[in-house]
């Protein structure tokens, strides 16, 4: 499990109080929830929360509130959901609040210069990356993809290009070898909130620091997409392994056994005995005697161990799986129910 930083080693800031701001929250996840709880916990007032519309859930196909319309709810404070934010009439409504500051947080939509122009001190964003890295729409999961040895949230001033603007603060947190997009998610969540409180207290005192990004630095993280969670058995293990974890919880990695679609939750990359990988180390155990295979070949089926060829004489170890249709399961209790033969070929 990775700690959060304490605060002392996030940011500095003086003990004396600043004024309470009033601020308008812009924000729709759960990934927004610790930030909007940070707020409202503080001396500043949070005068209305901005979400996206209530989308329907469940097999009941039923509206259920955003989980920051939700906490706004229980807290008796205004909320806004508008589906168009550019229209004069929620303009209206924002400069009708007379808010001091804007705190975006996972709201979900670009945010047009018309509405960054209304609070007084303008707008900041709770950024899940060490900016200039991962500008856009999935940092998390783009940093977990590619297999980062950490990642960080970044507080940043809203501009007009995404996620370009100057940053106040930033925090970095390790990624394990086995967390997931969905675990990081929850960490960083934690981690922005400690970090946006002592960059709104400086704003409101008038001493926050505002440092330019290095824009030839950046990199950009796009959205995800469903059809990213095919596997492809060419790809090394690593990759492998990556993917399933980067794409948890959602869309998920998944691949195809005859028919059969089959999601990975679990997995553990190794390597094989391969004259053409002597950069690999060498495996010890009862893994010790793999040899390689065509990728996508299930080099062994029995007891825990269901382990799959990959590219470049590389294997992975599938530790948890879930046919479509049936809750997940480990390889012991999945290779109970199915006598895969020698040889099986998984598929996308």
């Amino acid at each position: 499990m990775v700690d959060v930083p304490p605060a002392s080693r996030l940011a500095s800031h003086p003990s004396r109080p600043a004024p309470g701001l009033l601020v308008v929250f812009f924000g729709t996840p759960a990934f927004a929830v610790p930030s909007l709880e940070a707020l409202l916990a503080s001396s500043h007032q949070v005068v209305a929360v901005v979400s996206q519309p209530d989308r329907p859930k469940g097999r009941g196909h039923q509206l259920q509130p955003t989980p920051t319309k939700a906490v706004a709810l229980a807290r008796r404070l205004p909320v806004l959901q508008p589906v168009k934010i550019r229209e004069e009439a929620f303009l209206e409504q924002i400069r009708e609040l007379r808010a001091d500051l804007g705190v975006v947080v996972a709201f979900g939509r670009i945010l047009p210069d018309s509405l960054l122009a209304i609070p007084r001190l303008g707008m900041v964003n709770v950024h899940a990356s060490v900016l200039p890295r991962y500008r856009g729409a999935a940092p998390i999961q783009r940093a977990v993809l590619a297999g980062d040895a950490e990642t960080g949230v970044t507080i940043m001033r809203v501009a007009t290009e995404l996620d370009a603007g100057p940053t106040f603060a930033v925090g970095t947190v390790p990624i394990p070898s086995d967390a997931t997009s969905g675990d990081m998610e929850t960490i960083l969540a934690s981690l922005g909130a400690r970090l946006l409180l002592p960059v709104v207290d400086d704003l409101a005192a008038g001493r926050a620091v505002e440092t330019p990004q290095d824009h030839s630095r950046a990199t950009f993280a796009p959205k995800i997409t469903k059809e990213e969670g095919a596997l492809d058995w060419t790809q090394p293990a690593e990759v492998q392994h990556n993917r399933v974890r980067g794409l948890q919880p959602w869309p998920l990695a998944w691949t195809r056994l005859a028919s059969a679609r089959l999601v990975l939750r679990r997995t553990r990359p190794t390597g094989v005995r391969s004259a053409d990988r002597t950069d690999l180390a060498p495996e010890t155990g009862p893994l010790a005697d793999l040899t390689p295979g065509e990728p996508g070949t299930i080099l062994r089926a029995g007891g825990d161990e269901l382990i799959v060829a990959c590219g470049r004489g590389t294997a992975l170890q599938i530790l948890e799986l879930q046919p479509e249709g049936r809750r997940s399961m480990t390889a012991r209790e999945f290779l109970a129910g199915h006598d895969i033969p020698a040889g099986a070929r998984f598929s996308s």
